[in-house]
C-alpha cells in the first residue's frame, strides 16, 4: 500500500518519570505496556554521525588504486551487507578483484578511526537511548560489519542499553531487504506489528516497512536521505530527542487503516 506524503512533525518530549537503569530490557519485562513492544535503531547516521567515515575510507582505498569514489558509488552500497558492498566496490572499480580483501581493508580502516577518535555521537542520542531503554527493549540492526558495530558501541558507551545487536552480515541480504530487522525482532521476541524502527536512509525505511514494522525517519544532516524517503516513513522526527515510539506506531496504524 502506498503512503501519502506526510507533513514533518517535531515531537516534544517531557522528562520520563521512570528511573533510568543501566541495563538492557527484554520484552518479557514489559508485559503490561500497550502499543510498542520494542524499538530497533539503525547505527550509522542514526546513533552515530559515521556514514562519512565509511565514505572517507572507501574513497581513499579507491584513490589508492587510481580511481575515484563518487556519490553514485556511495548510494550503490547504502544498506548493503559487507559481502554485497565489497562485491559492488570490486565490480565498479576493480581493486585487485578480491572482495574479501577489500572488505577487510575497509572494515579495518573504520575500526581504526573509532579507536583513534571515539564514537561521533549525534546530539541527543545518549539521552534518547537512556530514556527509551528505561521503558522498552532496544536493539541495533545495522548493515555494518560486526567488528565495526562492536567498536562503535563500545567506544560510545551505549552497548549496555541494547538487548539485541544484529549485523546484516548475519543474514542473506542487506537493506532494503527486511532480513536484518526481521532477525532483530525475532531475537527480541517482539511481534513485527508492535516494533518501531528508527532509520535515516531510504533503503533502511524500505527494509523496516518490508518487515511489517513501523518506522520513524530521523534525517541525517551530514548525509541526507534520498528524495521520497520522508513520504515512505510513517513519521519524520527531528531531532532524535523528540522521538516518541508510541506516536510512530500510531501513525503507522493510521496509515494502514487509511
Amino acid at each position: 500500500m502506498s503512503h501519502p506524503a506526510r507533513a514533518r512533525r517535531v515531537l516534544r518530549l517531557t522528562r520520563p518519570s521512570t528511573p533510568l537503569g543501566h541495563h538492557a530490557q527484554t520484552v518479557s519485562e514489559h508485559p503490561s505496556i500497550p502499543g510498542v513492544a520494542a524499538v530497533i535503531f539503525d547505527l550509522d547516521g542514526v546513533l552515530l554521525d559515521s556514514e562519512v567515515w565509511w565514505n572517507d575510507v572507501r574513497r581513499d582505498l579507491v584513490a589508492a588504486h587510481g580511481g575515484r569514489w563518487t556519490e553514485d558509488d556511495q548510494r550503490a552500497v547504502m544498506g548493503a551487507n559487507s559481502r554485497q558492498w565489497a562485491r559492488t566496490m570490486v565490480e565498479r572499480h576493480g581493486l585487485g578483484g578480491n572482495p574479501d580483501r577489500i572488505m577487510r581493508a575497509v572494515v579495518d580502516g573504520v575500526v581504526q578511526r573509532y579507536r583513534r577518535e571515539g564514537a561521533p555521537l549525534i546530539a541527543g542520542v545518549r539521552e534518547t537511548v537512556e530514556r527509551l531503554g528505561a521503558r522498552y527493549p532496544l536493539a541495533v540492526a545495522s548493515s555494518s560489519h560486526p567488528a565495526v558495530i562492536e567498536a562503535a558501541l563500545s567506544t560510545s558507551g551505549l552497548a549496555p542499553w541494547f538487548a539485541v545487536i544484529v549485523s546484516s552480515d548475519e543474514v542473506s541480504y542487506g537493506k532494503p531487504a527486511p532480513d536484518v530487522f526481521a532477525l532483530a525482532g525475532r531475537r527480541l521476541g517482539a511481534p513485527a506489528e508492535r516494533v518501531v524502527v528508527v532509520e535515516d536512509s531510504l533503503n533502511g525505511v524500505r527494509a523496516a516497512k518490508a518487515a511489517g514494522m513501523a518506522v520513524a525517519l530521523v534525517p541525517n544532516r551530514t548525509v541526507p536521505p534520498a528524495p521520497g524517503t520522508a513520504d515512505l516513513a510513517d513519521l519524520v522526527v527531528e531531532p532524535i530527542a523528540a522521538l516518541d515510539p508510541e506516536a510512530v506506531l500510531a501513525a503507522a496504524r493510521a496509515g494502514r487503516a487509511g
